[in-house]
């Protein structure tokens, strides 16, 4: 959405003070052109995820951004259903810009592997910003050992349940941490009438169809916090299994099959957009939705405009065995560097450089908290939004691809409960992260065909879920899974596995 004119009359008037705090104490090794004197604006195109409207090209925010930095920026904004696919075609013809955000995956695995991208591992050590932040961010984007990108940083441990408390309340219920609990609440959330309000239109929980695919898989989440593996177990001699191989995950699968075979979930979950299970939440139709735990706020947010009445809260997850985490990577992606568009090293550490001077106080706090007096104000010594819904709108998109680390060169949040608690709990979950032990280990198999074996297992999930496999049907697909090649992918998992516990 582009801002509306008051906004932008607003935030034109704060760029001239941007510029001069910019032209101030600027040190050249920390300037977008990492380290060499420029005589104009360093042009960088980028290819990112949309995050809800497009802004405009002459947005305030990015101007300010283009001011401190000194560049001028050409973003591709990709919806993120077309995402990879689209970063799949860049790379196959070679027409890629200056940046591309990257996630980890087979494919782009196997293109770093393949001398696409430059290492950035080695110049690293030179920009203050980026070597200060935990090593464990770079590890977890490593290919063979080498860093091949710059993370979008992402705390390791943010899922969460976010739920209507009011409703857990009405109910007298508390959050689930059994499977039985789990059917209990959905339950009572989908038939019960939990809004009070006389008609059959609630869902405890809901499903969409990538519910079971990539590092934000519900499944996962909600299996590992009932006692399953994240994604991938090892034992003691180094043999690897994948999760839905485990009981605690077979018994989650068992669960969202049972609520789908009562109706208690949304039947048409599987042409369901996850944006349109947001919305369903947003309109106060759904009670539970497992997600990161700062969302807690910008749902309350959302939500209040159609029910003022309605009590968010959020909590992290926890099973028979307590709070536990599927670990992320620790990033929402990670920006590449394309050796056919970027030529040489001078030019690399020039968009180095830019990355790295978005992580200066100044563009940190425009990043994480917006422009002040418009988005934010000063609190004594922390700061508040003035404006969440302005701020979403206007700098959100370019805050979720942009890198940046909450309690890093800014100023720490005044903010409303629900804000505060989800950016708490996203810190201390880092205490209960499950890791997931072939993160970075090699399988050529999996690099070559893990899309394609990853999706067989998700499909036959599905049809699992909405009765067109049985129990012995959807084991005949995992053992097809092995045959076709994952067999071999636990294999190679062993293999490089021990051969890195000898270093």
């Amino acid at each position: 959405m582009v801002p509306n004119k008051k906004t932008t009359v607003i935030l034109a008037a704060t760029l001239a003070a941007a510029a001069s705090v910019a032209g101030c104490g600027a040190k050249p090794q920390d300037s977008a052109t990492g380290g060499a004197q420029s005589t104009g604006p360093l042009n960088i195109s980028m290819a990112v995820t949309q995050v809800g409207d497009i802004p405009a090209k002459d947005s305030p925010v990015q101007q300010m951004i283009e001011k401190y930095t000194n560049a001028k920026l050409d973003i591709q904004w990709i919806p993120n259903s077309a995402y990879n696919d689209k970063i799949n075609v860049m790379i196959a013809s070679s027409d890629m810009p200056k940046m591309v955000k990257v996630q980890y995956n087979p494919n782009i695995v196997s293109s770093l592997r393949s001398d696409l991208f430059w290492e950035v591992g080695p110049y690293l050590k030179e920009f203050k910003n980026l070597s200060a932040q935990n090593p464990i961010f770079f590890n977890n984007i490593s290919v063979d050992g080498k860093i091949y990108g710059v993370p979008n940083f992402s705390d390791i441990g943010r899922a969460s349940v976010v739920f209507r408390k009011d409703w857990l309340d009405s109910l007298g219920l508390k959050l689930p941490t059994t499977v039985d609990e789990w059917y209990n609440v959905t339950k009572a959330m989908t038939l019960n009438d939990p809004d009070k309000n006389g008609k059959n239109d609630t869902y405890g929980l809901m499903l969409f169809k990538k519910y079971n695919e990539g590092q934000y898989s519900l499944t996962t989440r909600l299996a590992t916090s009932l006692g399953a593996p994240n994604k991938w177990s090892v034992d003691k001699d180094g043999n690897f299994t994948p999760e839905f191989m485990t009981k605690e995950y077979s018994d989650t699968l068992k669960l969202l099959k049972r609520l789908y075979d009562e109706k208690l979930i949304n039947q048409d979950f599987a042409v369901f957009d996850s944006t349109e299970a947001e919305k369903m939440f947003d309109s106060g139709r759904a009670g539970l939705k497992i997600a990161v735990a700062q969302t807690g706020k910008s749902q309350a947010d959302r939500l209040s405009k159609n029910d003022p009445k309605a009590v968010v809260d959020v909590e992290p997850l926890k099973g028979p065995q307590g709070i536990r985490v599927s670990g992320e990577p620790g990033n929402s992606g990670f920006f590449v560097f394309p050796k056919s568009s970027v030529k040489n090293e001078a030019e690399l550490k020039q968009y180095l450089g830019f990355l790295n001077k978005l992580m200066d106080p100044e563009m940190a706090t425009l990043l994480m908290r917006g422009v002040e007096n418009t988005h934010f104000a000063k609190a004594g010594d922390k700061v508040e939004f003035k404006d969440f819904s302005a701020f979403q709108r206007e700098v959100k998109p370019y805050r979720d691809n942009l890198p940046y680390v909450e309690g890093y060169n800014v100023a720490p949040l005044k903010d409303t409960p629900i804000g505060e608690k989800g950016v708490t709990i996203a810190k201390e979950n880092m205490k209960y992260a499950v890791p997931n032990p072939a993160l970075t280990l090699n399988s050529p198999t999996y690099t070559e065909r893990g899309a394609e074996l990853d999706q067989m297992v998700a499909d036959a999930q599905t049809k699992y879920i909405m009765g067109k496999l049985d129990d012995a049907g959807l084991q005949a697909e995992y053992d097809r899974w092995k045959k076709a090649g994952g067999g071999k992918v636990m294999n190679e998992y062993k293999a490089d596995y021990l051969k890195t516990q000898k270093k």
